[in-house]
């Protein structure tokens, strides 16, 4: 059985990764290797398809492969989409899960929640996630990811 311990160890492991994505955009070689690492690391791309819906499409919305991931992650030049600007090289200073609630399972878990992107001058950007996570050679991995922003409230609309 997956315990809650096990995802937010994921969790964890996902967020630093992101701000260490960011903290190498100075060095593209070193961001890219890193950037693919995590992937490995922390995706099941080895396994098939990842249903990856990030938040920041609209044209591409879906990337289930490892270089469409990785276009998303951290863009450049030979970029799999057009319209990704590279969120991970944002950068980010910290990355804070709050979830809502987890479903574990033997060899499955879901996680779901909000998870807060803290920039350069301290502002946190909040996010609505989803994500799935399966065990592959005793590691959980990614296999389904969701995020979006949230929905606007409608009474502070102008």
């Amino acid at each position: 059985m997956i315990t809650k311990e096990q995802v937010l160890e994921a969790q964890k492991k996902w967020g630093e990764g992101v701000v260490q994505i960011g903290s190498l955009k100075d060095n593209r070689t070193e961001c890219e290797a890193y950037a693919s690492q995590f992937l490995d690391e922390r995706y099941a791309f080895e396994k098939g398809p990842v249903l990856f819906k990030p938040t920041k499409c609209a044209i591409e919305q879906f990337r289930p492969t490892k270089p469409e991931a990785l276009s998303y992650f951290i863009a450049g030049e030979h970029r799999a989409c057009e319209e990704d600007k590279g969120f991970a090289i944002q950068p980010w200073t910290n990355v804070r899960f709050d979830n809502a609630g987890l479903i574990l399972e033997d060899n499955r878990a879901i996680a779901m929640g909000n998870y807060f992107f803290t920039d350069l001058d301290g502002n946190e950007a909040k996010v609505e996630y989803t994500f799935g996570y399966k065990v592959i050679d005793g590691v959980l991995k990614i296999d389904v990811h969701h995020s979006s922003f949230p929905f606007p409230n409608p009474e502070t609309v102008v």
